[in-house]
């Protein structure tokens, strides 16, 4: 009990911070509510850890206020995992808290956002992170990839993200704008490397005309490990261009160098390194598609010190005929030590359908795989060859309600 009240109080506390990664567009409308309620039951298969079953009631909410100069979204979605059969592998609460705020002024927007989560795994599928409890799959995040690489479970994980920024648009075609980012990363059973992650970033955008735009960007990042002396930091130079080749379809890449600098070069060695990011999104008539690809390096994704990574993530929501909805998502991480510690390859991916029975409940059933291999000495908690996961469930959601703003 003293850890749900714990929990509890982290989430207020973080809840009143201004956070986030991205800006958020400003939205005008009447306010929007959107509230599901769900049940799921899940068996799970693993060669290593034994055959188990768990059932998971949770809750989802999402509310806009439609305001067009101050627009404020909130989505959240938590529950509980309990084990009924087997092996007692990622029970307990799951939660996940996102808030956005933004002020907009003709030339200025200011922004902030919080993204807090407490998982009994590395976050995968879903807003939650966690595969087969029902929620919607197969829509693209707001935040770039998790920090958390390698895929873990049976390990309690807390992460906060939190992000302001301020963008001013300095006339039809050019844009300036920087932000600062703060991560923070905890194992409160001890299990894992915590983490601390400071980012400030300025950028450059110009659009010279209505379908292409050309970005600079600069990113300073600090990584540092209570309890440990080491640390490190990189400095990201990237030029970036976003091509809009139809009212559907988007492509972007950027690619820059990058430099690393450590206080202990026999443990995080200094070197030179190239940062890239790409991606492309496709909205379908019913549903949209979503591919993109990360690389760079980050603080260890809570098992090393400090790594480098590439992560490839492909999603994919459509409503193939009336109240039938199918969702995709799938992504292959590679993580490798910044000085000989191995390579972690991990992979998953997982496709759900959602059938509308009525005005009020949903059906689901859903299949996960996971794998992963590594070269490292991980943690047992990191996972070990491939895991499956089927679920089937029911819930109660109501189609979302226009709220009337005063």
């Amino acid at each position: 009990m003293k850890t749900i009240f714990k929990f509890g109080a982290f989430l207020i506390v973080s809840a009143t911070a201004v956070h986030g990664q991205v800006a958020p567009a400003a939205t005008s409308g009447a306010a929007g509510l959107q509230y599901s309620f769900r049940y799921a039951q899940t068996a799970e298969f693993t060669k290593s850890d034994g055959d188990f079953q768990t059932l998971s009631p949770s809750a989802s909410v999402e509310y806009s206020n439609g305001a067009e100069r101050h627009p404020f979204s909130l989505k959240y979605t938590g529950g509980y995992n309990w084990g009924f059969s087997g092996p007692a592998y990622d029970t307990g609460f799951f939660q996940r808290l996102r808030l956005s705020q933004s002020m907009v002024w003709p030339k200025w927007e200011a922004y902030a956002t919080d993204n807090v989560s407490y998982l009994p795994e590395a976050p995968t599928i879903g807003f939650s992170g966690i595969p087969g409890v029902g929620e919607p799959i197969g829509e693209p995040n707001p935040e770039p990839p998790s920090s958390e690489s390698i895929l873990s479970q049976n390990t309690h994980i807390v992460n906060n993200v939190a992000t302001v920024g301020l963008t001013r648009q300095v006339d039809r075609a050019v844009s300036i704008g920087g932000g600062f980012t703060s991560e923070l990363l905890r194992y409160p059973d001890g299990n894992g490397l915590d983490t601390d992650t400071q980012l400030a970033t300025a950028h450059l955008t110009w659009s010279y005309n209505p379908r292409n735009q050309i970005s600079g960007n600069y990113l300073y990042s600090e990584f540092t490990y209570p309890g440990n002396p080491v640390s490190f930091s990189t400095q990201t130079a990237m030029i970036g261009f976003r091509r809009l080749w139809s009212r559907r379809f988007t492509t972007n890449v950027s690619v820059g160098p990058e430099w690393v600098q450590s206080s202990d070069s026999s443990v995080v060695p200094s070197s030179t390194r190239i940062s890239a990011n790409a991606g492309l999104n496709y909205l379908l008539r019913f549903g949209q598609a979503a591919l993109t690809y990360s690389h760079g390096t980050n603080g260890g994704a809570g098992y090393l010190l400090g790594a480098e990574y590439d992560t490839v993530r492909l999603t994919f929501s459509r409503e193939f005929v009336r109240n039938l909805t199918i969702g995709f998502d799938g992504a292959y991480d590679r993580t490798s030590g910044l000085v000989n510690n191995g390579v972690t390859n991990g992979k998953f991916g997982g496709a759900q359908l959602s059938w509308r029975a009525n005005r009020y409940l949903t059906a689901f059933a859903s299949y996960t795989a996971f794998d992963q291999s590594t070269s490292s000495s991980l943690s047992s908690t990191a996972v070990s060859g491939l895991e499956q996961v089927v679920s089937f469930g029911v819930g109660y959601s109501p189609r979302g309600t226009r709220l009337i703003r005063h």
